[in-house]
């Protein structure tokens, strides 16, 4: 009878211990250990980062960060940490979140457009990735990197289709401006090249000077007829005569890219840059703007008319008066200038 009590005695305190160890392990591995409210939350981890970086990071979403460091420990984490984006959901256990941070990296959708320049670029992806804009620009200009795959520091930015991309967050810089090149091969079909070569265009002048076409027009269904008017001139041996091109030139002179120009003014027309196209015959050496699909396509499958002069329609805001002829359009560019003056536009 003694030893009956002995053995359920022992067989009862094993059950309480085992328990107390379940729970332990329950409590630290499974039960729940986020603190915020929304569905889920957003955690970057860098490449560099130590384990107490992401327990920096990960500290504002716990409810108990000691819980998840022993979990963390217990796993294996803290010396096999992975760099990238990742998502917590609500709820989830110090189990599922270094389930999560440890092969859960997620690619986020990158975008960008209407930038001016390489530069502009590099800000707006660097805002995007975990690259900085640093190490952007330097990839983006690499001399090697241009001269094996056509391009020139003054045209490498018609390597850049504006669009939305998948990219994991820890893509560092060269890998992106790669799948970017790799994304304008996509694009160049032969039949692009095709439409392209019977304009007399290579695909990098086509960008050049789609990029005009649309600081000409923000009417995208007027980018065609634009279009139309510049090849006209080019075909024909005129200048481009574009007044966007000069208002880059006279930034670019200045250094100052930040400066805002809504009149081009006669002493602007004497800028002495390649990029003036009242000064200089044929295409500026690069883009001057990154300009959108609809721009490209609108050179690439331009109207086909006799138009060669163009000025801005006051009673139809945002659109064109064309002519044919120097005079028609002296009649036309004469109503611009009386609206410009009443409107007070001096620069």
């Amino acid at each position: 009878m003694y030893i009956k009590k002995i053995i359920a005695t022992t067989a009862l305190i094993g059950l309480v211990i085992a328990g107390i160890f379940a729970y332990t392990i329950y409590g630290k591995f499974l039960s729940p250990n986020t603190a915020f409210n929304n569905d889920e939350a957003h955690v970057y981890i860098a490449s560099d980062a130590t384990y107490q970086d992401v327990k920096a990071e990960l500290g504002p979403l716990l409810k108990d960060e000691e819980s998840f460091d022993q979990v963390a420990k217990r796993k294996g984490y803290i010396s096999n940490i992975k760099a990238g984006h990742f998502i917590i959901k609500k709820g989830s256990s110090n189990n599922d979140i270094v389930n999560s941070i440890r092969s859960g990296n997620i690619p986020i959708k990158i975008s960008f457009n209407n930038q001016e320049r390489l530069e502009d670029l590099a800000g707006r992806i660097g805002q995007q990735l975990e690259a900085d804009s640093t190490e952007l620009i330097s990839a983006f200009k690499d001399a090697e990197f241009l001269k094996e795959n056509g391009f020139e520091e003054e045209t490498a930015l018609s390597m850049y289709l504006p669009n939305t991309y998948e990219f994991y967050w820890n893509t560092d810089a060269k890998a992106y401006r790669d799948k970017m090149f790799s994304e304008y091969k996509r694009f160049w079909t032969e039949e692009r090249k095709a439409k392209a070569e019977a304009q007399g265009l290579t695909p990098n002048e086509v960008y050049v000077l789609a990029s005009i076409v649309q600081k000409e027009t923000a009417k995208t269904d007027e980018r065609p007829r634009v279009a139309g008017v510049y090849l006209n001139r080019l075909h024909n041996g005129w200048k481009l005569d574009a007044d966007p091109t000069v208002i880059y030139a006279v930034k670019k002179e200045a250094n100052d890219f930040d400066r805002v120009i809504k009149r081009v003014l006669y002493k602007d027309l004497e800028t002495d840059s390649p990029y003036n196209t009242y000064k200089y015959g044929g295409l500026p050496p690069g883009p001057i703007f990154m300009p959108d699909l609809s721009a490209i396509n609108a050179v690439l499958n331009p109207e086909s008319h006799q138009y060669y002069f163009f000025v801005a329609d006051v009673s139809n805001p945002g659109y064109h008066l064309f002519a044919k002829t120097v005079a028609q359009h002296n009649a036309n560019r004469q109503q611009y200038i009386n609206w410009i003056n009443t409107q007070g536009i001096n620069r």
